[in-house]
C-alpha cells in the first residue's frame, strides 16, 4: 500500500512537471527542445497519409454500401465480433420483383417474357456486385482499415511517448539553469565588514546546497536526455516505415482496380446478352470496324477482359440459314399475315430491320426457322424483320 501511494504520488509529480513545462511553452515563458527537420518531415507524411487513408476508406465503404443505415449496421457486428448477416443486392431484389410481376402479369405475354429475361439480368448484375464488394473488401478496405488500427496506433502511442520524454527533458534543463543561477547568486561573498557573521556563514551554506542541487539537475537531465534520445530513434523507425506502407497500399489499390474492372466487364457482357435476347443493338457498335479502345498488345489481361467488344451484327445473330436471306426477296405466305400495332418507337439496327413508330399498324408473319422472338413486318413496300416485344398483335 505504501508503494502504491508513493508510486501515485510520483506520478502526480511528473504530470504536474510536465502541465507546467506545457503551459510556459505556449505562454512562450520557457525554451522547447525542436525535432531537426528530418523528423519534422516524416511526421508530417505520417499525419498526411493517416488522414488521406481514413477519407479514401470512408469513400470506397460509401461507394460499396450506399445506403448508411446498412453501412452502421455493419460497423456495430464487426465491433462486436458478429458475423455480418447476408444481404441481397439491388440488382438482385430488382430481380425478384420483375420474377414476381412477370408471374402474375403472365409469363407468356410480351411484357411477362421481357420482364423475366430482365429480371435473370438483373440478377447475375447483383451476384456479380456481390462478388465485386466482397472482393474489395478484403483485398482494399481491410488493409486500410488494419493501418488505421494497428500500425497508426503504434506510432500515435511512440509519439505521445515521445512528447511526455521531451517534456521532461526540457523540464530538467530549465531546473538546472534555474540552480545555475541560484548558485551564482550564492556563491556571490558578502563583504565580510559590512556583513554579520552569521550572515556569511549561512552563505556559504546555501551556496554547498545549491552546488548539490546543481549536480543533482544535471544528473537528471543526462537521464532524460538518453531517454529522449532512445525514444526518438524509436518513434523514427516507425514513422520511416511508412514508406512499406505506400507499397501496401499501392499493391491493395491495384487490386481494387483489377476487381474494379472485372465486375464492369461482367456487367457489360450481362447487358450486351440482355440486349440480344430483346433485339435491341447498340447502333455505335454495329458494322464497327474500327477499334475505340488501346490495342490488347498494350494493355494488360485485366484491361482487355474489360475492354468493350465489338457488337454483333444482325447476320451474327440469324439461325442457320437466314443470314443469306434477302427480305426484298420473300413473299409473304397465303395465310398466316396478321395485323399488329406496334406499342413503341423502334430503331432499325440494320438495313434488315423495319423501324417502327408507336400506334401505327403493320402487317407480319413468320418464316419457317426464323427465331420466335422476331416477325417480318411489311409497311406499304417497305418490310424487315421487327422485334416481338414492340409488338400487341390484333388478328
Amino acid at each position: 500500500m505504501d508503494f502504491n501511494m508513493k508510486k501515485l504520488a510520483s506520478d502526480a509529480g511528473i504530470f504536474f512537471t510536465r502541465a507546467v513545462q506545457f503551459t510556459e511553452e505556449k505562454f512562450g515563458q520557457a525554451e522547447k527542445t525542436e525535432l531537426d527537420a528530418h523528423f519534422e518531415s516524416l511526421l508530417a507524411r505520417a499525419d498526411s497519409t493517416k488522414n488521406w487513408t481514413e477519407k479514401i476508406l470512408r469513400q470506397t465503404e460509401v461507394l460499396l454500401q450506399p445506403n448508411p443505415s446498412a453501412r452502421v449496421e455493419e460497423f456495430l457486428y464487426e465491433k462486436l465480433d458478429r458475423k455480418v448477416p447476408s444481404r441481397v443486392t439491388n440488382g438482385e431484389l430488382l430481380a425478384q420483383y420483375m420474377a414476381e410481376a412477370a408471374s402474375e402479369l403472365g409469363p407468356t405475354t410480351p411484357y411477362g417474357k421481357t420482364l423475366i429475361k430482365v429480371a435473370e439480368a438483373e440478377k447475375r448484375l447483383g451476384a456479380a456486385e456481390r462478388d465485386f464488394i466482397h472482393t474489395a473488401s478484403i483485398n482494399f478496405l481491410t488493409p486500410l482499415r488494419n493501418f488505421l488500427e494497428g500500425d497508426w496506433k503504434m506510432i500515435s502511442k511512440e509519439r505521445r511517448l515521445l512528447q511526455n520524454r521531451r517534456l521532461d527533458l526540457d523540464a530538467s534543463k530549465a531546473r538546472l539553469k534555474k540552480a545555475k543561477a541560484a548558485e551564482a547568486k550564492a556563491t556571490t561573498v558578502p563583504d565580510f565588514q559590512e556583513t554579520r557573521p552569521r550572515n556569511y556563514i549561512l552563505s556559504a551554506s546555501a551556496s554547498a546546497l545549491w552546488n548539490d542541487e546543481v549536480d543533482k539537475a544535471e544528473q537528471e537531465l543526462r537521464v532524460a536526455q538518453t531517454e529522449f534520445d532512445r525514444q526518438a530513434e524509436v518513434t523514427r523507425l516507425l514513422l520511416e516505415g511508412i514508406s512499406s506502407t505506400h507499397v501496401n497500399h499501392l499493391r491493395c489499390l491495384h487490386e481494387f482496380v483489377e476487381s474494379q474492372t472485372t465486375y464492369y466487364a461482367q456487367c457489360y457482357r450481362h447487358m450486351l446478352d440482355l440486349q440480344k435476347q430483346l433485339g435491341r443493338f447498340p447502333g455505335t457498335f454495329v458494322g464497327t470496324t474500327e477499334p475505340t479502345s488501346p490495342t490488347l498488345s498494350s494493355t494488360s489481361p485485366t484491361t482487355a477482359a474489360a475492354t468493350m467488344p465489338m457488337g454483333p451484327s444482325v447476320a451474327d445473330l440469324a439461325p442457320p440459314g437466314e443470314a443469306a436471306l434477302r427480305l426484298e426477296e420473300v413473299a409473304p405466305p397465303a395465310s398466316g399475315t396478321r395485323k399488329a400495332r406496334v406499342l413503341y418507337d423502334y430503331e432499325a439496327a440494320d438495313s434488315s430491320e423495319l423501324a417502327l413508330l408507336a400506334d401505327e399498324l403493320i402487317t407480319v408473319y413468320s418464316l419457317p426457322g426464323m427465331d420466335p422472338d422476331w416477325l417480318i413486318g411489311e409497311r406499304g413496300n417497305k418490310k424487315g424483320k421487327v422485334p416481338v416485344t414492340y409488338l400487341e398483335l390484333l388478328s
